[in-house]
């Protein structure tokens, strides 16, 4: 007696699995469609069903005396004008160096400017970097341990169009 409950409590389980799995197939089915033959909102849209939902979701028009002219379409490519921050010929690179990396504007009047850094593993880069605009930009690395490997103050230059990193005497009276 005790099998014939058990088959019958898994019939009863395995039968409630199987609908709601049914249920949940035919509610993404009827979702598929917005019930116009239209595309779902589950798959993307190309331009003429783009065309034909912005000209279904218009409002009636009214009787104004001038038309008003259609917008142009969005363009596809991005703006490839550069940030106000920097000028059109900066030269954007990255320069390596000991304690981390930096990247770098080098720009046509010679000067350099840090437009970002980042310290290599077992370093952080000192608070008081000196990012330019200038003929020089300096920071220093710092090792994890102060008490095993000396700080790297390093001054950045721009040598032809290209960045360069140096080693300076470390000036700090800690």
């Amino acid at each position: 007696m005790r099998k014939w409950r058990n088959a019958v409590v898994t019939a009863a389980w395995v039968a409630v699995g199987t609908a709601a799995g049914a249920l949940g197939a035919w509610q993404l089915a009827s979702a598929d469609s917005d019930g116009a033959g239209g595309a779902a909102h589950s798959r993307p849209l190309d331009e003429a069903a783009v065309r034909r939902a912005l000209a279904a979701s218009d409002p009636p028009p009214t009787s104004r005396s001038t038309p008003t002219p259609p917008s142009p379409p969005p363009s596809p490519s991005r703006s490839l004008t550069p940030p106000a921050s920097s000028p059109p010929s900066a030269e954007r690179s990255t320069v390596r160096f000991t304690g981390g990396s930096a990247t770098v504007e080098c720009r046509a009047d010679g000067t350099v400017r840090l437009v970002s850094w980042s310290p290599a593993d077992g370093f952080h880069i000192d608070d008081d970097v000196e990012r330019g605009p200038a003929a020089v930009a300096r920071l220093e690395a710092e090792p994890g341990d102060d008490d095993e490997q000396p700080d790297l103050p390093y001054e950045i230059r721009c040598v032809g169009g290209t960045p360069r990193a140096q080693v300076v005497p470390d000036t700090d009276d800690d």
